[in-house]
């Protein structure tokens, strides 16, 4: 075997094709062509946190989505000078596309509870390249709708409305 062959199989795979890969699983980008997935794969950037680092707080707008490719990140709410715990997220989750959408202040945190790598998408890039094809953001719109559909409906099948202060406040789809 010569050097450049030996090179060629031990190099793995590009880091644009991987985020492309990724594109690619994102339930909310389905249905977007090859060339709006690969513009978005190419302006989205690879992040790492330590465990401790706050990807995002509480009350801030960043204007950011994160897809965890490694790792876990851990959900909090602060009230009353007292955070709560509330859910991790592990490695194939995408978190925050709402940010993309629009201006929103975070009702939440998101701690790296280990280290973790995200891709991390950026509000102003992601609908810049929207603009470009404008057809797409009713697809875009309808993914998310889908998506908060599907949550609570999944949350109705677990039984969650048989706790009296949960039953009370589903309805989410309803918006």
């Amino acid at each position: 075997m010569n050097w450049s062959s030996e090179k060629n199989e031990s190099y793995s795979v590009c880091e644009f094709q991987e985020n492309l890969d990724i594109m690619r699983q994102i339930h909310h980008f389905a249905g977007f062509p090859l060339e709006t997935l690969k513009l978005l794969a190419y302006m989205c950037v690879r992040e790492t946190f330590k465990p401790g680092d706050y990807l995002f707080r509480q009350g801030e707008d960043d204007g950011q989505a994160f897809y965890v490719i490694d790792g876990v990140v851990r959900l909090e709410h602060t009230d009353d000078n007292r955070t709560e715990f509330i859910q991790d997220y592990e490695a194939g989750n995408f978190i925050g596309v709402m940010s993309l959408l629009s201006n929103l202040n975070r009702l939440f945190s998101l701690k790296a509870h280990t280290q973790v790598e995200c891709l991390v998408f950026q509000r102003d890039k992601f609908l810049s390249t929207m603009a470009q094809f404008p057809d797409l953001m009713p697809k875009m719109i309808k993914n998310v709708a889908t998506s908060i559909f599907e949550w609570e409906e999944r949350f109705l099948k677990s039984r969650g409305v048989g706790c009296d202060a949960c039953r009370h406040k589903v309805g989410v789809s309803l918006v």
